[in-house]
């Protein structure tokens, strides 16, 4: 499925104190940040997420736990990525329908954003993407 989904390899610098991970605009993050945001304390078995933006492009890091994010196709195919290491991320274009599922206990998604909120944005229905 060809669907513009990067995944993303952040650095990491490694410290016996501890481990150190960045990202900078125009570095490794393709757009203007607008927005942050993360979810968290999310019910086992919930899943968040489940549009798409008209122009929201959106990095997805999995600060910590893991979860899976799903990407799906307007013909239904779908596309699994799980993100389980704070160094690793996922780009998101524009039109691209996903949702997160499988949180796992005290799982943290952080969501970086190239738009401020806005509800027309949204894609509610994946069949008019």
């Amino acid at each position: 499925m060809k669907t513009g989904v990067n995944k993303l390899k952040l650095p990491k610098i490694e410290d016996d104190r501890g481990n150190l991970t960045f990202l900078q605009e125009n570095t490794h993050i393709p757009f203007k940040v607008e927005r942050v945001f993360w979810t968290y304390d999310v019910p086992g078995g919930q899943q968040r997420g489940g549009h798409a933006y008209h122009q929201q492009e959106e990095i997805i890091i999995a600060l910590s736990g893991s979860f899976d994010v799903v990407i799906t196709s307007k013909s239904g195919e779908k596309e699994t990525i799980q993100l389980n290491r704070s160094y690793n991320a996922i780009y998101i274009p524009p039109k691209t329908w996903r949702h997160i599922e499988n949180h796992s206990t005290n799982a943290v998604t952080l969501h970086l954003s190239s738009h401020k909120f806005d509800a027309k944005d949204y894609i509610r229905n994946i069949n008019d993407l």
